[in-house]
């Protein structure tokens, strides 16, 4: 039998989807009312979240679940969420049924292409409403100000996860599953590689693209042809990881994750895991509406704001990868720079020179695609 927090959710559920089928939000946003919405006591804050898969995907979903269910324990917050929810005009009305009928004053659209159109016309339409997305795609000069974007900075993280990765594998020979050959993810691949040779200068990263987000069958051949070619760890960066953790993993090979903790799919090999740490900016977010502060439009950080973080370290993590990964994340979080030179790519030209150095936040490094020596493998 439900019990009253049972009831209450289905109600919501059924309130929601009624709502939903009512909605005239077809074409655009058409709000049914500004101040529409659950009356909320002083400081309260309602909390809508939108997912476009499901939260328990072990990877990207998962990361921001995983946080608002630590949001969820927040005194005086109220949580609403809704999983697989498309980037279409599907979000718009879920974001609107948040807002009209359970009253969200705080709406965070955790997946791309859920800004653009769709929340940068919700946040016109509920300007007493705030609005943030997981990137840094939020311009002062084109945008609403109650809209606005964060963004973790994961590739810190990757750069201590390959300092454990160098001194994990045996052979120094690991493989990297990665999605798209773009700025976020040349960065992940960039930085694991640099601290792989940091700890193993002999240690070399294989890469190979699967061409998008989510393709698990492509993930498993790809995991399975490294391996074949002799690599011993495999990383990567793609939405969710799952599969290449538990290919790896049954061909006793070791793993480092991405975005959420895959430890429980690899009981053997799991290594470490660059992880997002989204709780420390939700919390954050709530704590500031609650006292009726603003909250910042843009939002950066990495361990020096305790935004990433890394997985505990699993079975297939020697003590000395481990403190050494450690120190490292001691390091980051004292602001000390990753790119340090000499650095050139994987094709002899100059990135860093010796003498120089790169802040982690460089903007330059989102300008130039390239991979660093070390990495085998090409942009194309």
């Amino acid at each position: 039998m439900a019990d009253a927090a049972g009831v209450r959710l289905l109600a919501g559920r059924q309130d929601r989807r009624a709502f939903l089928k009512r909605s005239a939000a077809a074409v655009g946003v058409a709000a049914t009312g500004l101040g529409a919405g659950r009356a909320l006591a002083a400081g309260e804050v309602t909390v809508g979240v939108v997912y476009v898969g499901p939260k328990d995907d072990f990877g990207w979903n998962q990361s921001h679940a995983v946080a608002i269910d630590a949001l969820r324990r927040t005194p005086n917050v109220r949580v609403v969420e809704e999983e697989r929810v498309p980037e279409s005009v599907d979000v718009v009305k879920t974001m609107q049924s948040m807002i009209e009928i359970d009253g969200a004053n705080l709406i965070f659209g955790t997946s791309f292409g859920y800004f653009n159109p769709f929340m940068i016309d919700l946040a016109k339409a509920y300007p007493n409403v705030q609005f943030r997305h997981p990137t840094t795609l939020w311009s002062a000069d084109k945008h609403p100000k109650n809209l606005g974007g964060y963004f973790a900075s994961l590739d810190q993280a990757h750069y201590a996860s390959g300092v454990a990765a160098g001194l994990s594998s045996a052979s120094g020979r690991i493989g990297f599953v990665a999605a798209k050959p773009i700025s976020i993810v040349l960065r992940s691949i960039n930085e694991f590689t640099l601290g792989a040779r940091k700890s193993n200068p002999n240690a070399t990263v294989h890469v190979v693209f699967s061409g998008d987000w989510s393709l698990p069958v492509r993930e498993a051949e790809i995991t399975n042809s490294l391996i074949d070619s002799g690599c011993d760890l495999i990383a990567c960066h793609v939405d969710s990881p799952k599969v290449i953790v538990q290919t790896a993993e049954g061909r006793g090979v070791k793993t480092c994750g991405h975005n959420a903790s895959q430890a429980s799919l690899a009981p053997k090999g799991f290594v470490t895991g660059a992880e997002l740490k989204y709780e420390t900016i939700y919390k954050g977010f709530a704590e500031l509406l609650s006292k009726g502060q603003p909250l910042p439009n843009t939002l950066v950080g990495g361990f020096d704001k305790d935004m990433v973080r890394l997985t505990p370290f699993g079975a297939g993590a020697p003590e000395a990868a481990r403190k050494a990964a450690e120190a490292t994340v001691t390091d980051l979080a004292a602001g000390k720079p990753i790119y340090v030179g000499p650095i050139r790519d994987n094709k002899g030209a100059e990135i860093v020179a010796t003498g120089s150095s790169l802040d982690n936040y460089a903007p330059e490094l989102d300008q130039k695609a390239f991979l660093v020596e070390g990495v085998k493998g090409s942009l194309s």
